[in-house]
């Protein structure tokens, strides 16, 4: 068992700040894949383009391409907004159109005026199975429903108010990440450009929790740690997965002996999550614990390797076996993590730490739906912003969306059969994994080779860490710990990873 040694300050040298004003990075001059791309709008930008003197900066233009990418997004429901969710039981898959918002404003009783996590609803389900603030967004968007008219005509309402609200949280997005890393705007096209993130976002509410999220990121790089924690429990309020992004931050608080500012944005959040749960824990606590409560209790479902070993064992898992199996591996995964932060050669960045945390939340659970992959797109571009990387996940996912469509209609279908089988969805589901291993392992390779890794090859140490951004090692392990030495005096300049050689002075202009 390897020993833990205090790294005394001064040993590991820290990686210096770029100045805000450092020049930034553009992908059309640095990614071949972006280059190429580049093409269909005129080409890379040239050395002497005159930047930063007209409107069009890279956060306006980003955010009018997600908000574009989204509106396709919306188009690509037609289908279902006409008919296929209302007529044929069916059509709403073949079409890959299908969204739960339109059916939940009825079947949560939002159409009947009931409140929320209050008033028990009819049928299976007896309290809405979403967190608070979730909540809170639904019924926000059926105060702007209005209750005349058919059920159908109401339904339409019901989504149109949902996506607006929801386009709103994909320009928060696309400005945050576009924001985090301030030498690196441009990365931010990667999540406008997303297709994946354009198809699924108005499947469902999740968003709002991907809106904060990246929030807290943006506040947590310019180094306010009480906020980071505010808006990171806003977003657990929303959904679930957020909390875990305090695991990757404590171990590299850890390493950097950044222990105040760990607090505060545990304390921070801790507070922001009860503020919004408490009210309704206190007075309507067996709605407020249904989500928990139906969290559990549900069984393996779509998109998870659980399901393939479910439909082709005899002797498939019990609910309580996968609840506990898959705690058991993403405790391992947290643990593998830590180890892999505390000896890496360099300390891992937190957009990295944040999205291999995430992924293996995702990658273990016992369902991995379709619109999971808005939790990862924003955290995918901040932790490794190569556009090949990027792209090849994004195909996956593409796939699988289409692919859990095709066999829900083959399941629905009757005898006829129109769609994918369950063969066939086993292998969607198998690429969708894939492709989302592929990308861990890309960001592990990053960790533990930092010349590798694409932001710190342009000259930056941590752009999204905050205070973790060139802070001095206090605490690793194994080879970490022990720089090399040189026998003899070693007087010749030292090379920092991922700091760029200088170019000649006649070539250092745009």
């Amino acid at each position: 068992m390897p020993s833990a040694e205090m790294t005394p300050v001064g040993v590991h040298e820290p990686e210096p700040v770029r100045p805000p004003d450092a020049e930034p990075v553009r992908p059309t001059r640095e990614d071949e894949v972006a280059a190429a791309g580049s093409e269909l709008i005129g080409g890379p930008i040239g050395r002497r383009a005159l930047l930063g003197t007209t409107w069009w900066t890279p956060v306006r233009v980003i955010a009018l391409v997600a908000i574009g990418m989204f509106a396709l997004g919306l188009v690509q429901k037609a289908p279902c907004y006409h008919s296929a969710w209302f007529f044929g039981a069916s059509s709403q898959y073949t079409h890959a159109c299908y969204s739960d918002i339109p059916h939940l404003y009825q079947g949560r009783g939002f159409a009947d005026g009931l409140v929320p996590y209050f008033d028990k609803l009819p049928g299976d389900m007896d309290y809405l199975e979403y967190p608070v603030l979730t909540g809170v967004f639904m019924e926000v968007a059926a105060w702007l429903t209005p209750g005349s008219g058919s059920i159908q005509h109401q339904e339409q309402w019901y989504w149109f108010a949902n996506a607006g609200m929801l386009m709103v949280c994909t320009a928060v997005i696309a400005v945050c990440v576009t924001r985090t890393q301030r030498r690196r705007p441009w990365d931010g096209l990667l999540v406008a450009l997303a297709p994946a993130f354009a198809l699924t976002a108005t499947i469902n509410w999740d968003l709002l929790a991907v809106a904060l999220t990246a929030a807290a990121m943006l506040v947590w790089s310019r180094g306010r740690a009480l906020a980071f924690g505010v808006l990171l429990g806003l977003a657990t309020a929303a959904k679930l997965y957020p909390v875990v992004l305090l695991g990757p931050l404590l171990v590299l608080c850890w390493r950097a002996g950044r222990w105040r500012q760990y607090f505060q944005a545990v304390g921070g959040a801790v507070v922001a999550w009860l503020v919004v749960n408490l009210p309704v824990m206190l007075f309507a606590f067996q709605g407020w614990s249904k989500f928990y409560s139906f969290s559990h209790d549900r069984g393996i479902d779509f998109g998870s390797f659980w399901l393939i070993w479910a439909q082709n064992s005899s002797n498939p898992p019990t609910t309580d076996f996968v609840n506990t199996a898959a705690t058991v591996l993403v405790v391992l995964c947290f643990l593998g993590i830590a180890a892999l932060t505390f000896t890496a050669p360099r300390r891992p960045r937190f957009a990295q730490l944040a999205f291999l945390m995430v992924a293996a939340f995702i990658l273990t659970n016992k369902v991995y739906s379709p619109q999971y992959v808005l939790w990862l797109v924003p955290l995918a571009v901040l932790a490794r912003p190569k556009w090949r990387d990027f792209l090849i996940w994004q195909a996956c996912e593409v796939a699988y969306f289409l692919g859990i469509w095709m066999y829900l209609a083959y399941t629905t279908s009757g005898d006829a059969h129109k769609g994918l089988p369950t063969q066939g969805y086993h292998w969607a589901i198998a690429i969708h994994l894939l492709g989302t291993l592929y990308l861990c392992a890309v960001v592990v390779r990053d960790i533990l080779m930092p010349e590798r890794d694409v932001v710190r090859r342009a000259g930056d140490d941590d752009p999204s860490g905050g205070v973790l951004d060139g802070a001095e090692d206090v605490f690793v392990l194994g080879p970490a710990a022990r720089p090399a030495r040189h026998a003899a005096p070693f007087e010749a300049p030292q090379v920092a990873w991922g700091r760029p050689e200088q170019p000649p002075h006649e070539d250092r202009s745009l």
